[in-house]
């Protein structure tokens, strides 16, 4: 091999060296830009993640939002926000304030045991019955299925007297009532389950919606108000025409002997 060709052929080297030194450079740096342009879209989105978790944890929660909402009563409601509840014949001369909660335990004991007998005795036109419903179990076990439940039933008060009687047994029944700690009233589904197996509930398409969107849970809160203020201090609680009814009868047949000595004043 010639000189002349021995140094054309490393000039060729050399500048095939250079090209591939450059081509490698090219693309080290396309994938800098790359990593970059991926380290700054991961940074946008971890800040848009970080702004929408604060965004949510600074929303007012159902129920805060629902304090500062406007009261929307059920039919079949009377008084200041709609929270008188009276329930019965009109000609009924007595009445007969029932307290509850609707994750109260007792309550749902004392329904299952006496609840026929007291609607035997509205059937019958013996008494009236008004309801007040109370809230604080929420506040003693942390939760919302004491407002959520009531303002189901007011959802249901909205449909019917009767349908709202229905579905208190229903949601009280052994089959329905959760464990005191488990709060299981505070879903809507499972409110609406319940709901399923009372006839004029069940598909009732405007129920459904009052439910899910919270039509009465201001008004569920009103209710609760109107239970602090009447100085009772567990449920449930019996007064006959404002005058308590103690001990708490525990059968059918204690209740109607407490009743009758009520109403007999």
């Amino acid at each position: 091999m010639s000189s002349r060709n021995s140094q054309a052929n490393k000039a060729a080297a050399r500048e095939r060296l250079r090209a591939e030194r450059e081509q490698h450079a090219k693309k080290a740096k396309i994938r800098r830009q790359v990593f970059v342009a991926a380290g700054v879209a991961a940074a946008l989105a971890l800040a848009g993640g970080v702004g929408y978790l604060v965004v949510q944890a600074n929303k007012p929660g159902e129920w805060d939002a629902a304090a500062k909402a406007d009261v929307v009563a059920p039919k079949n409601t009377t008084g200041e926000n709609g929270t008188t509840v009276v329930i019965g014949k009109a000609d009924a001369k007595k009445t007969l304030e029932l307290y509850e909660d609707s994750r109260c335990p007792v309550c749902a004991t004392f329904e299952q045991t006496i609840g026929p007998q007291l609607k035997k005795d509205l059937d019958a036109g013996k008494y009236k019955i008004q309801y007040i419903g109370a809230t604080f179990i929420d506040k003693g076990i942390p939760g919302s299925g004491s407002k959520n439940a009531l303002s189901a039933l007011g959802a249901a008060l909205n449909v019917s007297p009767e349908a709202f009687l229905e579905y208190k047994t229903a949601l009280y029944s052994a089959a329905n009532h959760p464990d005191e700690k488990d709060d299981k009233f505070a879903k809507d589904d499972y409110l609406l389950s319940v709901a399923d197996q009372v006839p004029t509930l069940k598909g009732n398409a405007e129920f459904k919606k009052a439910v899910e969107d919270g039509t009465y849970n201001r008004w569920a809160l009103e209710m609760s108000k109107t239970f602090d203020k009447s100085g009772v201090t567990g449920t449930p609680t019996l007064k006959m025409d404002g005058k308590k009814i103690d001990p708490l009868p525990q059968s059918p047949e204690a209740f109607t002997t407490a009743i009758d000595k009520a109403i007999a004043g």
